[in-house]
């Protein structure tokens, strides 16, 4: 009923190789796979790459791997575009885009904003967080009395397949998951990576991978 989609391009420019970077022991891109595949509500998890040493890797790691057209691993390739060529290949109504570059989730996360997703009867769900940033000089209240807003933190998004075939990823029924601030770092630069394998690190530590 549910698939799991991996994007995972070579061309990283902020840090060089990112997806299978090593981190606290393995690639990166393995602690995406190992949390999809210990899901209960994924049948299949799958790695979108053009990169031969990412597919290899990915299959080490018990993923499988779908080719992706050269055209599609740009700088300019959307994930929108990823998820429709995609579903081209898959029967699978709901669709769960995980991204490597957020490597921190709890056990049960992946199933939670699945079960979520269904029981709303959402077409789209994101993970994210309350965000009160806003440009210096635009704003006279406190931080902690400012409402935020939801900002989505890459983690785990859930779409109907339907959704992604009509050129959309949000639909009119969206559902935002807020969770814990360690599973909101999302890995874009050197600093960020530090971060992650620290968090990762502590949880291994405290044995709740």
């Amino acid at each position: 009923m549910a698939v799991g989609i991996i994007p995972a391009r070579g061309g990283s420019k902020g840090i060089p190789r990112k997806n299978i970077k090593n981190i606290c022991g393995k690639p990166l891109i393995a602690w995406t796979i190992e949390a999809a595949l210990k899901s209960k509500t994924l049948n299949r998890v799958i790695v979108s790459t053009e990169d031969e040493e990412i597919a290899s890797v990915s299959c080490h790691y018990g993923a499988e791997v779908y080719a992706r057209p050269a055209e599609l691993a740009t700088d300019e390739a959307t994930t929108l575009s990823v998820l429709q060529n995609m579903i081209q290949k898959i029967d699978d109504d709901i669709i769960v885009l995980l991204q490597a570059t957020s490597p921190v989730r709890d056990r049960d996360l992946i199933d939670k904003c699945v079960e979520t997703f269904i029981e709303k009867n959402a077409d789209s769900l994101a993970t994210g967080f309350i965000c009160k940033f806003m440009e210096y000089g635009s704003y006279t209240q406190r931080r902690q009395d400012l409402e935020g807003f939801f900002y989505d933190d890459g983690n785990v998004y859930v779409f109907r397949k339907d959704i992604i075939e009509e050129g959309d990823r949000y639909g009119r029924n969206m559902e935002r998951m807020c969770i814990s601030r360690e599973q909101n770092v999302e890995i874009d630069d050197e600093f960020d990576f530090w971060i992650a394998e620290q968090i990762l690190l502590k949880r291994i530590k405290e044995g709740v991978l």
